[in-house]
């Protein structure tokens, strides 16, 4: 029998057969200045932006960006939006007109009041990548040397946090 789930309280162990066919598509970050957040995204993290949607009446856009690692993406607009809204793993940053000139700030979740906590990227060597994020200058939340040994975090430019892990790192998490 292969793996189903792990069983904690709460979990349902038979979900509906209709939910298997369910893709976790996206999770959204507002952010103030999207010129500053698709570079952090598409050149610190290496994501593409697969489709940028303007809805000037509500005076917003949306940008989807996704690691697409060489598959090939419909060059079609239309045919593009159902591979974006199609596909798993896609980072949707919200940009609301005009908020890049005023003084507010987005909440990242990792002050009070706690909430949303952070996205994450694995990568093959996380001595490697870290050492490249020190380079680029981008801000570290934790370093490789603090707490857990085998993760770090990044802030992106909303101060949301990004955790980094290398997989074959961490199989042993959480073993007694």
């Amino acid at each position: 029998m292969s793996f189903v789930s792990e069983n904690q309280p709460g979990i349902c162990l038979t979900p509906d057969p209709v939910t298997q066919q369910y893709v976790f598509n996206h999770t959204m970050l507002r952010v103030k200045d999207p010129q500053r957040s698709l570079d952090f995204y598409s050149r610190v993290l290496g994501m593409r932006l697969l489709r940028k949607v303007d809805f000037p009446e509500a005076k917003f856009s949306l940008f989807f960006l996704a690691m697409t690692q060489g598959e090939q993406v419909p060059e079609d607009p239309s045919e593009r939006q159902g591979y974006v809204f199609g596909r798993q793993s896609v980072l949707e940053l919200t940009h609301n007109w005009g908020s890049e000139n005023d003084d507010s700030q987005y909440h990242n979740g990792n002050s009070d009041p706690r909430g949303f906590g952070h996205i994450c990227f694995s990568v093959p060597d996380i001595e490697a990548a870290c050492a490249r994020f020190d380079a680029l200058q981008i801000p570290f939340v934790k370093r490789l040397d603090k707490g857990m040994k085998h993760v770090a975090f990044i802030s992106d430019p909303d101060q949301y946090w990004v955790e980094i892990v290398q997989a074959d790192l961490l199989k042993d998490l959480g073993k007694n």
